[in-house]
């Protein structure tokens, strides 16, 4: 039997690699820095493994990094809409009628966002930020869960913002079946 080897997909030399890091917040998604922040180098020392996607470093939580460039590009281009839920604290409380209009898509300078999945959530069980989120005592804070399947630049921050709720702390927990329960903000777990 003779098989056409240019039809085989490539996998990376060594087998696929997946790691799955809790990103803390102020640290770059990326390995190097010219100005001497915090990247992804001070926590994975793991070679050959590149971000899909990206976490901005004001954001904290799930980041997935691999070396297979086709698990890379699946996760991170919009046609194949994986979702990613984020929870994100916001400043004041939203009305039913406010989220709706996350649920139905809202217009930004870049365009209409998809539809989202956006639920009111109790504050959830996770480490204190450093530094902490800033309070104002006579604003209460609240906590939604955001389901989106597409990776517009700081686009959850904007949809908040655009329905008048800014966003004071965003923790990724989703990316498609990957999620950050029982990883440690700092840490990560390599699974392929």
């Amino acid at each position: 039997m003779n098989i056409d080897q240019s039809k085989k997909p490539k996998k990376p030399f060594g087998g696929t690699k997946i790691v799955l890091f809790n990103k803390p917040f102020n640290v770059l998604t990326q390995f190097t820095d010219a100005t001497g922040r915090q990247t992804l180098k001070d926590y994975i020392p793991i070679a050959d493994v590149y971000a899909a996607g990206r976490l901005d470093k004001d954001s904290e939580g799930l980041l997935l990094l691999t070396n297979d460039g086709k698990l890379q590009s699946k996760l991170t281009d919009p046609k194949n809409k994986t979702s990613k839920t984020y929870w994100v604290q916001v400043e004041g409380i939203p009305s039913d009628v406010q989220l709706q209009a996350l649920r139905d898509g809202i217009a930004l300078k870049d365009g209409t966002t998809r539809p989202a999945k956006v639920e009111k959530m109790e504050e959830p069980d996770v480490w204190v930020r450093n530094p902490p989120v800033r309070f104002r005592q006579s604003i209460p804070t609240s906590w939604l869960s955001i389901t989106i399947s597409e990776g517009k630049n700081r686009q959850v921050r904007r949809m908040t913002a655009h329905i008048g709720f800014p966003t004071l702390r965003l923790i990724r927990y989703r990316i498609g079946n990957w999620t950050l329960d029982g990883i440690q903000n700092g840490h990560y777990v390599e699974l392929a």
